[in-house]
């Protein structure tokens, strides 16, 4: 696309690569659960993510996914995917897209609810604070849509090495958390204990509740989370880290950490 562009030397007219966004309708052994912009790629493991994240497949497991269900896949475009669990899973219950916020009553409710289906998640190996501070520019060499356009968020599983397990790209910060998760469910690779689960945004208490679902032991953000995602990081048990940029971070969950003196590693909380 055309554009025109502005600096020092003037105006002109230039090219510029846009992402692209599209609408993609996620169904459940044929029942519509939901409907999310999404970066067309991935989809199957979007889908497939999203289902498991939001809990609706009620442990069945996932037995195949597919574009459409009732014709042809270019008939809707490929922006309607079909999870399939031949039925064992619950019925679920539509609903438009993620919720976006929560607060006050409404937000210790849903903590509650997420308390009532998922164990606090287990103690977890220190992650040196070193690593945390690296994750930034160790998953930038897997964003190549960013790096053509600016458009994008990153999500991307990592080891306590740091090294970069898997990593995807999406419009929404919601969408590259469920690829990511939805690989690895479909490699068999979940729970993710030990793992690290990084996020190019902010961390809100959907992601947070996305990283306690797949298991993952730490959530590393470089932005800041929201109250709600601190509280809910704290009741599971999971390590939230925002404001990773440079030497510099913040440690949300636990409330505090063991002493070390060399600040050499993040562990579980005394």
């Amino acid at each position: 696309m055309l554009v025109t562009g502005i600096s020092p030397a003037g105006a002109r007219r230039q090219p510029d690569e846009l992402i692209v966004e599209e609408p993609m309708t996620i169904q459940l052994d044929g029942v519509r659960v939901a409907t999310t912009m999404r970066t067309p790629g991935n989809d199957y493991e979007l889908a497939v993510g999203f289902c498991f994240s939001d809990n609706l497949l009620g442990g069945a497991p996932v037995l195949g996914v597919r574009y459409c269900a009732t014709g042809g896949a270019a008939e809707t475009e490929f922006n309607v995917v079909t999870v399939d669990t031949g039925g064992f899973a619950p019925v679920p219950t539509p609903r438009l897209g993620n919720t976006s916020s929560s607060c006050g009553l409404c937000g210790n409710e849903a903590i509650d609810e997420l308390c009532a289906v998922l164990a606090p998640l287990p103690p977890a190996a220190p992650i040196d604070v070193a690593v945390l501070a690296s994750m930034p520019d160790r998953v930038l060499g897997s964003q190549g849509l960013f790096a053509a356009t600016g458009a994008v968020h990153a999500a991307a599983a990592f080891a306590a090495d740091g090294t970069v397990l898997f990593a995807r790209e999406d419009v929404g910060r919601h969408n590259a958390v469920d690829k990511v998760v939805g690989r690895m469910l479909l490699d068999g690779a979940l729970p993710a204990a030990g793992l690290g689960l990084f996020v190019s945004g902010r961390a809100s208490f959907e992601l947070v509740q996305k990283a306690w679902a797949a298991g993952f032991s730490m959530l590393v953000a470089v932005s800041g989370p929201t109250s709600l995602a601190v509280l809910t990081a704290r009741r599971a048990g999971l390590h939230l880290v925002g404001f990773v940029r440079g030497e510099r971070l913040n440690v949300y969950s636990p409330e505090r950490i063991a002493d070390d003196p060399r600040w050499g590693s993040l562990g579980a909380a005394p």
